[in-house]
């Protein structure tokens, strides 16, 4: 049964994906810079008047019928070390910016702002993005997966934007130590896009559906090059830090000695397109802390990675599977060990073959009888079709000379993963889809210790359609993973439509359905079902909003306490149902005062109800302050179980850009259900681009009576140092 259901999802996959780049007619022409260009936002160089104009962009947003009407101008050029780019972004004179600081990395929907897009291996997959807001603060992230982007990659390059009565300049220079591309090749994939919020439009250079985002990479042009570009040359980065810290645990009696510490990473290009990254005694002290939700779920909650050497082609190990089937997940390397040393190969052997190998060791912790463990992680990827790729995964995690011992928990010899998965992706993105086989192996393996999933997806203007299958062993282990719920079968079906009316203040407005249905792995007993209903409007003004109904079932697997606070519990096999609905807001990122809310009133488990609300609302001092509070209430009555249990998380937020870089961040977390108050501060300086002082500051308190629990001080001081 489990394999006819693999084949079925393989045949569903095995849909024609080949067919031309959509885009590439559109190509523009790159030459060598005729004279030296300065980054300062003048673009008043020689050799800008020589470069080939880009122009007449296509709207995508508010729709994608036309050209757009606010006008921007595109050139490139380069050099022996840079790659040159000058975006000239026009609007009505003296009209104001919409931005919400100088923050870097900022929210895509709530500036204004111009997005590079380079596809440097052309295979309409991976690339790089590189952008500014309005008033110049820098936005870079690494592009996986045709149109995703992790914001948290990190490197070297140089922008200036200078404003100006009827635009705003924005001149970039990108050092080809900074990106990864093949010898010899001549042609990239190349986008460029622009958002103006006055006037509500989103444009691209190429013409993208507006179902897409503008950074799909299956809609780029092709860059062509006058000659291959040149060889970024010897390509050794060591980045050492240093850093100072005391921290003190007020439940434990005497205060520790402040601690100093050394490490590093080093990256070494062994080629243009392949990269070997080394970390000794790494910290990740600097990395902004998790926010705070309340946990009303029966499973483990995710929180995505944002250390930096776990990021440079982590999508070949971090995104195999499915959001709740992730046989790899680098968070848990490192989760309260120490991590002494680890090394990482990652790139492209050629336009159709993609590798990764990791290798990480830990410490041991005597406290809990913890061994040394090493974690190997090896992926390699083919380029089928257009845009398809077949993945190969392989995970070892080893436990060095472990002696068990009693009165401690007990850990694991080994735990090995396999896993196998095609992804589909159309020549026109509307086709996607994805089939997946995973096999756990460590000591004593039970059978039923695998996992099989398949899904096809499409996508036009007004369509939405989508099915899913999954089969999660009762056996399958993926201690290196995020899989938190095992032994079902989970059927899945969705469909959505789009109503475009020709006036008014409706841009658009429809239906979604949703049906999730979970077996066991026998299929002779239902475990949880979900039926939902949206209808969404979305406004000219981009505001938002949605109302839905749903009914729920739900055959408990295990004792729970429905309100996670350690009340009376619900008993292994009751059966619970209920209906609920709610709405969502979003209002328009014009103001300067924004907000959202969303609320859920309905049934819960054992009879009971629930009511959630939670609001998000935001202040901006253009561009160098934003005020935030997120608020979420949550009111449970369980009258034959607990009673009435009610829960606040409260999440105040400032952030000042005094420049675009200097940057103070303060927030506050009151999470009632944990019992926690939690202050984090962070002063981030970056002295030289990828250099950075940090100042960390955090406390956590009991919300009853504001007595600290722990306090830490950090000071970390990084440089980037191209040898």
């Amino acid at each position: 049964m489990n394999r006819l259901l693999l084949l079925v999802c393989l045949g569903w996959l095995s849909l024609p994906a080949w067919g031309q780049k959509k885009n590439d007619a559109f190509q523009y022409h790159i030459s060598r810079a005729t004279s030296p260009i300065r980054i300062d936002g003048a673009a008043d160089e020689a050799a800008w008047q020589s470069a080939q104009l880009a122009t007449d962009f296509y709207m995508v947003l508010p729709m994608d019928t036309s050209r757009a009407r606010i006008r921007t101008d595109v050139r490139m050029a380069y050099d022996d070390n840079n790659l040159y780019m000058v975006a000239i972004c026009y609007h009505p004179e003296n009209q104001p910016y919409v931005v919400e600081s100088l923050r870097r990395d900022w929210n895509f929907g709530k500036n204004d702002n111009f997005l590079l897009f380079l596809d440097t291996f052309d295979d309409q997959t991976n690339g790089f993005s590189f952008g500014a807001n309005a008033v110049g603060a820098q936005w870079d992230g690494l592009m996986f997966e045709g149109a995703k982007i992790n914001t948290s990659w990190d490197n070297k390059w140089y922008s200036v934007v200078r404003n100006y009565p009827d635009r705003y300049v924005f001149e970039v220079a990108i050092p080809f130590k900074t990106i990864r591309y093949k010898k010899g090749v001549t042609r990239w994939g190349v986008n460029f896009s622009r958002q103006d919020l006055t006037s509500t439009e989103k444009s691209s250079w190429t013409p993208i559906p507006r179902q897409f985002p503008t950074a799909s990479l299956a809609y780029t042009g092709t860059l062509v090059w006058d000659q291959a570009p040149p060889q970024a040359g010897p390509n050794i980065s060591v980045i050492p830090y240093v850093l100072g810290s005391t921290a003190r645990d007020f439940s434990k009696t005497g205060r520790p000695a402040p601690e100093a510490t050394i490490g590093g990473d080093a990256k070494v290009a062994l080629t243009s397109s392949l990269n070997l990254d080394l970390t000794v005694n790494p910290d990740f002290s600097q990395v902004e802390v998790d926010r705070q939700v309340t946990n009303l779920d029966r499973f483990e909650l995710f929180f995505p990675e944002r250390r930096q050497f776990f990021l440079e082609n982590g999508d070949l190990f971090a995104n195999f599977g499915y959001t709740n089937i992730r046989p790899f997940f680098s968070r848990r390397i490192g989760l309260g060990v120490p991590i002494r040393y680890g090394a990482r190969l990652s790139g492209k052997l050629n336009k159709d073959w993609r590798i990764g190998v990791m290798h990480m060791q830990t410490g041991e912790v005597d406290d809990v009888n913890l061994p040394r463990q090493n974690f190997t992680v090896a992926a390699l990827q083919r380029r089928v079709a257009a845009r398809s790729n077949v993945g190969l995964l392989m995970i070892n995690k080893q436990s060095m000379n472990y002696e068990p011992r009693e009165n401690f928990p007990s850990y694991s010899q080994y735990n090995r993963n396999l896993g196998l998965e095609y992804n589909l992706a159309s020549a026109n993105n509307l086709w996607t889809g994805k089939a997946l086989y995973l096999k756990s192996f460590s000591p004593n393996s039970q059978p039923d210790n695998g996992v099989m999933a398949g899904n096809l997806q499409y996508n036009n203007r007004k369509w939405l359609i989508n099915g899913q299958y999954e089969y999660v062993g009762t056996n399958y282990n993926p201690e290196v993973g995020y899989v938190p719920r095992r032994g079902y079968q989970k059927f899945n079906a969705q469909i959505g439509y789009l109503f475009f009316p020709k006036g008014g203040s409706i841009l658009s407005h429809g239906p979604q359905l949703n049906t999730t249905v979970f077996m066991n792995t026998k299929l002779d007993r239902q475990l949880d079902n979900e039926h939902y209903i949206l209808y969404g409007l979305q406004f000219r003004n981009k505001s938002t909003f949605a109302g839905w109904v749903a009914s729920n079932f739900v055959r408990l697997l295990a004792d729970l306490d429905p309100t996670n606070s350690g009340k009376a519990r619900l008993g292994t096999g009751t059966l619970h149902y209920w209906r609920a609905w709610g709405t969502e807001f979003v209002s328009r990122p014009q103001s300067m005062f924004t907000y959202g809310f969303s609320t859920r009133y309905g049934g819960f488990y054992d009879g009971g109800t629930r009511l959630n609300i939670t609001t998000d609302m935001a202040y901006r001092i253009q561009p160098y302050a934003s005020l935030a509070l997120t608020s979420s209430y949550n009111r449970i009555d369980l009258p034959n179980l607990s009673g009435l249990t009610t829960f606040w998380l409260v999440g105040p937020r400032l952030d000042l850009t005094m420049t675009n870089t200097l940057f103070v961040t303060a927030f506050m977390q009151y999470n009632e259900q944990a019992k926690n108050v939690n202050l984090n501060t962070r002063v981030q300086w970056r002295y030289k681009p990828a250099s950075d002082l940090f100042i960390v500051y955090t406390d956590n308190y009991l919300p009853e009576n504001f007595r600290v629990k722990n306090r830490a001080l950090v000071f970390k001081l990084t440089y980037w140092w191209n040898v």
